[in-house]
């Protein structure tokens, strides 16, 4: 029977033996490598050789045998130090790549191929610092582990700066990010743009139709002027004027609750007028601007300009059984349109947001409308905005042969702009049937209108039809130039430009000799003349027609 044990015992032997012989040739060569260490040195330990006793000498090489032991062994740092610098070296690289890279692509404006020199720069500048160099210089110095690890610091320092700055360069590289993130700025600035201009449009329109301070101030002074002093401009129970209603005379047509602009309209006609004595001013306002009217026409005289102040209210006929935009008014969708003071209602469409205010709805808006039956009597009118100003005698107006049509206004079309199409609503099949896109627009503002032809071809019949297809506002936007249009189709006779110039409220760029040579100017538009956010360059042609010297105007400091 064979014995489990029994190759244990042989192996030991064997494993004792090989042991044996491997220490004696180490030892052996551990001596003969300390001989040749002590046979290059003989000459400077010779003397100390000499006073050493035999216990010392044996104890000194055992000292030498331990210390060529160690130098046989590698230094642990010696990697760490050359991953060190590899990854330096690599930095350096790639930071010099990029930038020449930067520098073919010709972005020398944005200062990357600079940035990226100097990066690689720092990299050499680091790895050649004394304290540095010396650790690749002699592979048989020992290394310091401190100054390795303030090396790997610095390094990893500059490692996390180039990686950062290529992190924020590569889309200055990178076309499809570069084109994608233009895109993405160019939509969030429009979205911006888009909001500025709603924003920016609806306070521009507040502006516009708020009430300044003065003005407000006029208006309450006199009024307070009637209420003390009634027997002064009562006009009630007076026969009329004879002139109010003499055919013969040049009238005017004036609807405002503007109590400083209807008196500079009336006042800046009448001091151009070669015979104001002939003129007659038919001036209708509110019934709450009715006293305030009435005082400012009494405290002069116009030069003997006739003008008669009356409320819409004293216009019996004008009720919203006769009226469209009266009963319209009187709907609760059209109040909810006009009157909820939301800034998201209010800027939905910022292109016909003005048409928002309720201004376009109001009766005296729409009075234009109503000529023949308001003054029966007369033949010829002259229509005249509130915010225009009277450069020139006007009376070659009557002069003008009308060739049987309504009304005589100056034309405002150029090239596509201001035809029919930017006014009407061409997709609905009434408007599309009716009208010519491509017809040319005209202004409101100086309109001279023949009341015998406008009886002839019944407009005011013609204008209610159309306002009663529009109550839902599908024909057009609110306000009265479209159905002006509409009306006065084919029976308007264009004057020429010179008559009428507009745009003072809104174009700045207008000469100042197409506006010396008009006969009328006009301020449409929101920067009106008598508010703060009027042009400087017009606003003294207007100005300089306000009564200054009339006491209530300069108790309320007109800004003038």
């Amino acid at each position: 029977m064979v014995n489990p044990h029994f190759p244990r015992f042989r192996i030991r032997p064997f494993t004792f033996f090989f042991t044996l012989i491997a220490l004696c040739i180490f030892f052996t060569l551990s001596f003969l490598f300390t001989i040749n260490s002590y046979s290059s040195h003989h000459h400077q330990q010779q003397q100390q050789q000499q006073n050493l006793d035999s216990d010392g000498g044996v104890a000194h090489g055992f000292d030498s045998i331990r210390r060529s032991v160690l130098a046989l062994k590698t230094d642990p740092l010696k990697p760490r130090l050359d991953q060190i610098r590899k990854q330096a070296e690599d930095h350096k690289s790639l930071a010099l790549m990029y930038a020449s890279y930067a520098r073919k692509l010709k972005l020398e404006s944005s200062k990357l191929v600079r940035i990226f020199a100097e990066l690689s720069r720092n990299f050499s500048d680091l790895m050649s610092k004394p304290r540095y160099r010396n650790l690749f210089s002699n592979d048989a110095v020992p290394v310091d582990e401190s100054v390795v690890r303030q090396l790997e610091k610095e390094v990893k320092e500059r490692i996390k700066t180039t990686r950062q700055v290529i992190g924020e360069a590569k889309e200055s590289f990178d076309n499809q990010l570069k084109i994608q993130k233009l895109k993405d700025t160019i939509f969030a600035v429009n979205e911006q743009l888009t909001k500025a201009k709603k924003q920016g449009a609806f306070s521009s329109l507040i502006a516009a139709k708020s009430i300044p301070k003065s003005l407000h101030c006029l208006s309450m002074r006199l009024m307070e002027e009637r209420i003390a002093h009634p027997e002064k401009y009562i006009d009630e129970g007076k026969p009329i004027p004879p002139e109010v209603e003499d055919p013969n005379l040049y009238h005017y047509a004036l609807f405002s609750d503007n109590v400083v602009a209807a008196s500079v309209v009336v006042n800046s006609a009448t001091k151009n007028a070669k015979e104001p004595w002939k003129h007659v001013f038919h001036v209708v306002t509110d019934k709450m601007n009715l006293g305030a009217m009435q005082v400012m026409f009494k405290l002069k005289d116009y030069n003997g300009a006739h003008i008669e102040v009356k409320a819409v209210e004293d216009y019996k006929f004008l009720n919203s059984s006769y009226v469209p935009v009266l009963r319209q008014l009187e709907s609760a969708n059209l109040q909810k349109f006009y009157f909820e003071n939301k800034l998201e209602n209010a800027t939905k469409d910022t292109t016909n947001m003005k048409f928002r205010n309720p201004k376009y709805l109001s009766i005296l808006n729409h009075l234009r409308f109503y000529l023949p039956e308001m003054y029966p009597k007369l033949h010829k009118v002259l229509f005249l905005d509130d915010d225009i100003v009277v450069q020139k005698d006007l009376t070659g107006l009557w002069k003008i042969d009308m060739d049987g049509k309504v009304n005589g206004a100056v034309e405002t079309c150029f090239g596509s702009f201001h035809r029919y199409a930017q006014y009407m609503n061409f997709s609905h099949p009434l408007i599309k049937a009716k009208f010519n896109p491509k017809a040319c627009a005209w202004a409101y503002g100086m309109n001279f209108f023949d009341l015998d032809a406008w009886r002839r071809v019944k407009c005011t019949e013609e204008y209610h039809y159309w306002q009663n297809l529009n109550e839902n506002r599908t024909l057009w936007k609110l306000g009265t130039l479209p159905p002006g249009l509409i009306t006065y189709y084919s029976t308007t006779k264009p004057l020429d430009k010179s008559w009428h110039v507009l745009g003072l409220g809104y174009n700045p760029s207008i000469s100042m000799d197409e506006i010396n040579n008009a006969a009328v100017v006009h301020f449409n538009g929101n920067m009106k003349p008598w508010l703060d956010i009027a042009m400087t360059q017009f606003k003294p042609l207007w100005s300089k027609y306000v009564d200054v010297e009339l006491e209530f105007v300069q108790a309320c400091n007109f800004g003038i």
